[in-house]
């Protein structure tokens, strides 16, 4: 059952939010997420962000609706006169087709922009061009994030039949990354036997390099009992045999089926090869593979105390 596929358009609600900015820690990055719409429209059938509270997921859209009223609020009330980076959009796009109805993510950038807070940006759309000189103003203070999955358009139509093509997303980046604003590709989720090969990261990677991106970086594919189930769904659209699922249940270490609640990496030594390869052709090309670090805090009061990303890389 193509349990995330659609042809119809996705339901918009609005609702209202007490807070919108929450702490956020992963590894070695500390800072403050924004997620300004629950509910995401690109349809990845790998998506993480699907759980079993939100079982609407891909076909009704919520949009956070007093979000920068919220957010300039607690902009306001902040005790400390220094702010971690904001990270606008880790669980669903900020730039998808919602945002052309509620402008929330340009609403919200411009009160971050006021406050002079840093962010980053996560976003598979195009949708993002129509901010460029928004972000162009403060582009020593931002850092936009491109999530590419895969160059091949047969792949790429059946794992997130949402989204545009890599082409003209890379098409996108280099207005971009040309009006000097820092650009990055995150390689994530990394599929194993679905997009883990030389080829698939070198398509990328030299798109990378004409479209101007200093930074990549990626991950392998994590698995839970729903995103397990749309990936069956994906290896019989893709005409990949029972071999697939035998060998998944190899890498990842477990026997159907897949209990709810686990949430899965795959084999160390397989992911340690492929990060490896994947490190090695970056730095190859002159990139960098990492996302910057972002050390200390940020002074929030007056443009005259900002400090920009650039003193922290």
């Amino acid at each position: 059952m193509r349990l995330w596929y659609s042809k119809k358009a996705p339901e918009f609600d609005s609702k209202i939010s007490k807070s919108v900015l929450h702490p956020f820690a992963v590894r070695d990055y500390k800072g403050h997420t924004l997620n300004l719409y629950q509910g995401c429209q690109h349809r990845c059938g790998y998506c993480y962000a699907t759980y079993v509270w939100s079982p609407e997921f891909y076909n009704k859209i919520y949009a956070k609706s007093n979000a920068p009223e919220v957010l300039e609020n607690q902009l306001k009330a902040w005790k400390s006169k220094a702010m971690e980076p904001v990270m606008i959009s880790s669980a669903t796009d900020a730039y998808q087709p919602a945002e052309l109805k509620f402008e929330l993510t340009r609403r919200c950038v411009k009160v971050l922009q006021k406050y002079n807070v840093p962010y980053y940006v996560f976003t598979k759309s195009t949708l993002i061009s129509r901010d460029l000189e928004l972000h162009k103003q403060y582009k020593d203070n931002c850092f936009l994030v491109w999530s590419i999955t895969t160059c091949n358009e047969l792949i790429r139509r059946t794992i997130e039949p949402g989204t545009p093509p890599a082409s003209v997303m890379f098409e996108v980046i280099k207005k971009f990354s040309d009006s000097g604003i820092r650009c990055a590709v995150n390689i994530d989720p990394i599929i194993p036997l679905v997009t883990d090969s030389p080829m698939d990261f070198e398509s990328i990677l030299d798109n990378c390099l004409r479209a101007g991106v200093k930074f990549v970086f990626g991950a392998t594919l994590r698995l839970r009992a729903d995103i397990w189930e749309r990936m069956k769904t994906i290896f019989k659209l893709l005409h990949k045999g029972n071999n697939t699922i035998e060998e998944y249940t190899r890498l990842y270490h477990f026997i159907e089926p897949l209990k709810q609640g686990y949430n899965l990496t795959v084999d160390k030594f397989y992911s340690d090869t492929i990060i490896e390869n994947l490190k090695q052709a970056v730095m190859s090309r002159g990139m960098f593979f990492d996302f910057p670090h972002l050390i200390g805090s940020r002074y929030i009061e007056t443009k005259n105390n900002q400090l920009t990303l650039m003193d922290f890389i």
